[in-house]
Order: structure tokens, then sequence, then C-alpha cells
């Protein structure tokens, strides 16, 4: 076993399968063109508008939106835990990355690289995410609200959203400010830098680095599109990775001094979309490529923070999945799930 799943098992959890997901986690939307692609629980019975679950973790969210399995265990380098949470309706949490340990799972990108849980409730997340740590297993009380200083990114992360998700998360903002936390806007200039600094990326580099020898023997056996993504990493050299070793440095400081030193915790949209129909991002390469880097940008910007991070269903029953991100300084991952569980208590009458 790996050391995560180890620790599963030694505290008595019951491990009832495999599922399907993003070929070595290499995308967001959870495609899988090897063995069938899992879905989103929402339009699932409307004929010819399947939808995804997200990806990476795209079968283990879809697991437990379908009541199959308690909770599911994913790894997040951009979102692969947040972002099928928010798609099926679920919670998802991705820990500070060397909260967990690594050992025995197959890498993407071993600096971003976090392992969590998703599953029904901050409490399931909590209790999980405590085992997997070597923590006693206890879930960490609901911090009330009142006085909780909660800031709520204006840039970058509300680009490109969609109407609906933008109102669902206003609505969720109102009843946090009426609950007493204080809700300020924030604006966060470094994030608009991501795209430039990121040109080729710790997950295209690194994943490359182990990739290498497989793709020499195997390479027609790669889903195309990951394998175009994991060769992005082919041509860099070393000053490319120790420059982007020293921009996260930077603007991991930029973030101290903007964000963890004035808020608890940050906000932002989870995704800016609803779920996206499975059939346009099978047929067109482009439309695939576009959707992707749409659905990873927000919850990837946290993973290159090294910030704990939380996906809450915000959305009214019935409607179409909307998840709420909360996140946090690095190693300040129980005091992020007390605040979840708050903030998991005065959206219930949403839910």
């Amino acid at each position: 076993d790996a050391a995560a799943v180890a620790r599963l098992r030694r505290a008595g959890a019951v491990l009832v399968g495999r599922t399907n997901m993003s070929e070595f986690a290499f995308s967001g939307l959870g495609l899988n063109p090897h063995y069938g692609t899992p879905l989103s629980p929402y339009h699932r019975g409307v004929p010819g508008d399947a939808r995804v679950a997200g990806g990476s973790s795209s079968g283990a969210a879809a697991s437990v939106a379908d009541g199959m399995a308690a909770i599911a265990l994913g790894t997040d380098t951009g979102g692969s835990i947040r972002i099928p949470a928010a798609f099926c309706g679920l919670t998802g949490f991705k820990p500070t990355a060397a909260r967990i340990p690594k050992r025995g799972a197959v890498p993407l990108s071993p600096t971003l690289d976090s392992f969590g849980p998703i599953g029904n409730t901050v409490a399931c997340c909590a209790l999980v995410d405590r085992v997997l740590a070597g923590l006693e297993p206890h879930v960490p009380a609901a911090r009330h609200l009142e006085g909780v200083r909660l800031g709520v990114l204006t840039n970058y992360v509300t680009d490109g959203i969609d109407p609906e998700v933008a109102e669902t998360i206003d609505t969720a903002l109102k009843h946090l400010d009426a609950a007493g936390a204080i809700v300020s806007e924030v604006r966060f200039a470094a994030f608009e830098r991501l795209a430039d600094i990121n040109r080729i990326g710790f997950s295209p580099m690194e994943a490359y680095a182990w990739h290498r020898e497989l793709i020499a023997k195997h390479r027609d056996r790669y889903d195309p599109r990951v394998l175009v993504r994991i060769l992005k990493g082919e041509a860099a050299t070393a000053a490319d990775y120790l420059d982007l070793i020293a921009a996260r440095a930077a603007v991991m400081e930029e973030a101290q001094a903007t964000l963890w030193s004035r808020f608890d915790a940050v906000i932002a949209p989870t995704v800016p979309i609803a779920p996206p129909p499975v059939a346009p991002l099978v047929a067109d390469d482009d439309v695939f490529a576009r959707t992707n880097a749409l659905v990873l940008r927000n919850p990837s910007a946290f993973n290159f923070l090294d910030a704990c991070a939380l996906s809450l269903p915000c959305h009214h029953y019935g409607a179409a999945p909307v998840g709420l991100m909360l996140a946090a300084a690095p190693g300040a991952d129980d005091a992020l799930l007390a605040i979840g569980r708050g903030v998991e208590a005065v959206l219930a009458p949403l839910r």
C-alpha cells in the first residue's frame, strides 16, 4: 500500500475499489478514453446532456455522490480533489502539500501534489485528513463565524464566471456576512502574473522527468491529450526550473503579506462554471483545452501558494452544483477545517 492507504487501512477503513479518472491525474475534466468517463449526478438522466464529474479524481467524486463509498481518496496538484467535489455537489479538502506522505503514489508534480479526501461533509473530510496525516482521528469543532476574517478575491478568479455561479456565490457571501463574519474584498495582483510565470509550469516539467522512459517505450498508449501536456516539459531547462522555484517563492511571500496576514481564510469560486457537457469536450481538442484551463485556473492558483483549501457546495437543491472555495495559509489545515464547518452550518439552509 501507499503510505496514505496504509494509514486508512490501519484506522479501519474498508477499501472497496479503485475508480476511473484522468490518465496520470493530468486533467481537470475527468475524461478517460481508455476505461470510460465518470459523470456528474447533475443532468445525468437528461438524454444527450451528460456532464463531466470533474478531474482528475472524477470516479472518486462520482462514487461518493452515488453512495457507493462514504469517502474517496484523491490527489490534488491543481484542483483534482476540489474540482470534482464542486462538480458533484460534494466537499473536498486539499491539505498543505507536506501534511500527507506521498510514498507509494504515482507522482504528477512532487512540488505541488497533495493527498486528500472527497466526502459529503467537512466532518467526513476532516476525520479522514487527520488519519492520513497520522494525527489523532477527531473532528475539529466548528468555529463560530462571528469575527472570522474572510477575504473575497475580486480579480482573476472571477474572470469568465457564469452569471448563475456568480449569483450563487454572492448569495453564500451574504449569508456569511449575516452570520457575523467580517467579509472584505481583496485583490491579489500576483495572480495576474501566473500565466506568464507558469508558461511551462511544475507539472509538465516534473511529469516529463518521471514519464520520459515510459513515453519512449509506450508513446502510442498514452491519452494524446495527456501526452501533449507532459511533453510541454520536454524542452524545459534547469534555468527554467530554477526560475520557476524563485518566482513561486516570491509569490508566496506576497500572499503572506496580502492574504494570510490579513484574513483567516480567502474565498473564491472553486470553478467559475457549472459542469460542462461531455460530448463537446470529447469531440473537439480546442474546446477541451480551453475548458480544462478554465476549470483548473482557480484551484491551481492556491496549489502554487501551497495553501490548504476546501471546496464546499453552496447551491440550492436541484440547481447546477457550485463550489465555494476557502483557502488558508500553509499549515493552517485544522484551523481552516474548523472555519469550514462553521461556513457549512451557515450555508445549510441553502442546500
